[in-house]
């Protein structure tokens, strides 16, 4: 009796922790449940044993990402063909294997032809269909899911009202205003506002050709905890649980990183800028800045964004089709209509000004600001800052400003071991040097 309670509550803990997953691989019990061929997955056996001279057949199944009885047969039948040898016995029913010498030939000839050596890739077909379950735009945040990203950094209500709709859409939106007034921040939380977790694959397959997907510059990775607290919770390990991506490029994007680049000497290819964002978000920050024209970029796009597809081509001249299932947002400090036609525009449904905070929000700023420096906000002193650098020369009010003030008094206190304080003079100290503007002579 107990130990049958003891199973329902575990299930019970088991749905409770996957019920929020609009999609989970499920474990392969097959090779035909891979979606490879036998020949794909004997290629990546012999290349591992290869580098590694001796492996135990869980080890393999280990850094395939592949069930150990799925690669069972795989064994047998390269050891009837003489490619692979037992060198001994390895635990739970195992054996050592090692290459024979046609073994290393043929290993060799596999590294020639493709140097890969990993997680064995999964097929399109079944990521087209991931992303179609994990898609952004089907997850349509409410207030609430708002204000929770957004509770940590300053958003005036006007701003906020503005931003909830057009996130709420899952469609395209312009952020633009002034520098330093937090539009890379924004673009940022927005992500924070959609479910929290989706599932990549690591590597892809498709016409035979190798794409890496899994990025760590871009991708973080995501513990399975149901895993380590059930020891029952099966999932394809080709597959990684990752947070929803937030891709940002400024202005080194180039349209290379648009399409998929091809390594001719180890022939693995690697998934563009926009597929790495599937299922999240692709910030192009500072847009109009990139080293190729805007127009370019964004003819580039228009047709993806219009029918949230785009295609791609292979090393090998094929053309295929790949979902395009991001939230993009342009961040600008030019007008959005100096940059692109109207029907460029039209495609991108929301286009939101991000203006300078006003005096309220700007003594906000810094009450924030000096709990993260570790010193005592002082209206006063903001007051003072604010009548004498700011009102008397009609300097603009950013949002950047009182970080970055704050930063700057930090560093001259810790030189002069000084406290950490909001002192009249210690703006007046570091304000010249904050703003000064250099003339370029001729």
């Amino acid at each position: 009796m107990a130990t049958t309670t003891l199973q329902e509550n575990r299930e019970s803990l088991l749905a409770s922790l996957l019920s929020e997953e609009a999609f989970r691989p499920s474990e392969p019990r097959c090779l035909e449940d891979t979606g490879l061929p036998a020949s794909l997955v004997e290629a990546l056996v012999c290349k591992y044993l290869n580098i590694s001279g001796v492996s135990s057949g869980r080890t393999i199944a280990n850094h395939l990402c592949l069930p150990f009885g799925i690669l069972e047969p795989i064994f047998q039948g390269l050891r009837t063909r003489q490619v692979i040898v037992h060198t001994g016995s390895s635990a739970l029913s195992d054996y050592s294997y090692a290459l024979t010498e046609q073994g290393r030939t043929r290993a060799q000839d596999y590294m020639e032809a493709c140097a890969y050596v990993g997680p064995a890739p999964v097929p399109l077909a079944d990521y087209v269909l991931s992303a179609q379950a994990q898609t952004i735009r089907a997850e349509a945040p409410k207030r609430a899911q708002l204000t929770e990203a957004f509770s940590d950094i300053s958003v005036n209500s006007v701003l906020f009202e503005s931003l909830g709709p057009a996130v709420n859409s899952g469609a395209g939106l312009f952020l633009y205003g002034a520098p330093g007034n937090g539009k890379s921040t924004l673009a940022r939380r927005i992500t924070m506002c959609f479910g929290q977790h989706i599932w990549i694959p690591q590597t892809l397959i498709e016409d035979g050709q190798l794409i890496k997907l899994y990025d760590s510059a871009y991708h973080e990775l995501i513990e399975n905890q149901e895993e380590t607290l059930l020891r029952a919770a099966t999932f394809d390990r080709r597959w990684v649980k990752i947070r929803r991506p937030t891709v940002v490029v400024g202005g080194e994007l180039t349209m290379d990183n648009l399409e998929i680049s091809h390594d001719p000497r180890c022939n693995v290819s690697e998934a563009p800028l926009q597929l790495k964002s599937n299922c999240g978000c692709l910030l192009i920050d500072d847009f109009g800045r990139q080293r190729i024209e805007p127009a370019d970029l964004l003819n580039r796009w228009i047709v993806p964004l219009e029918n949230r597809h785009d295609y791609l081509t292979l090393s090998t001249g094929k053309k295929f089709q790949v979902p395009f299932e991001q939230l993009i947002i342009f961040s600008t400090n030019l007008e959005p209509s100096d940059l692109v036609d109207e029907a460029f525009l039209r495609r991108i449904p929301y286009k939101i000004e991000i203006g300078d905070p006003d005096e309220c929000e700007f003594h906000h700023l810094f009450e924030l600001y000096s709990k993260t420096f570790g010193c005592e906000y002082r209206a006063d002193v903001v007051e003072y800052l604010e009548a004498t650098h700011y009102r008397n020369c009609n300097r603009p009010r950013r949002r950047c400003h009182p970080r970055d003030l704050l930063n700057q008094i930090r560093n001259y206190c810790a030189y002069n071991d000084l406290p950490m304080e909001m002192l009249p003079e210690h703006f007046d100290r570091v304000i010249d040097s904050y703003f000064t503007v250099i003339a370029v002579k001729e």
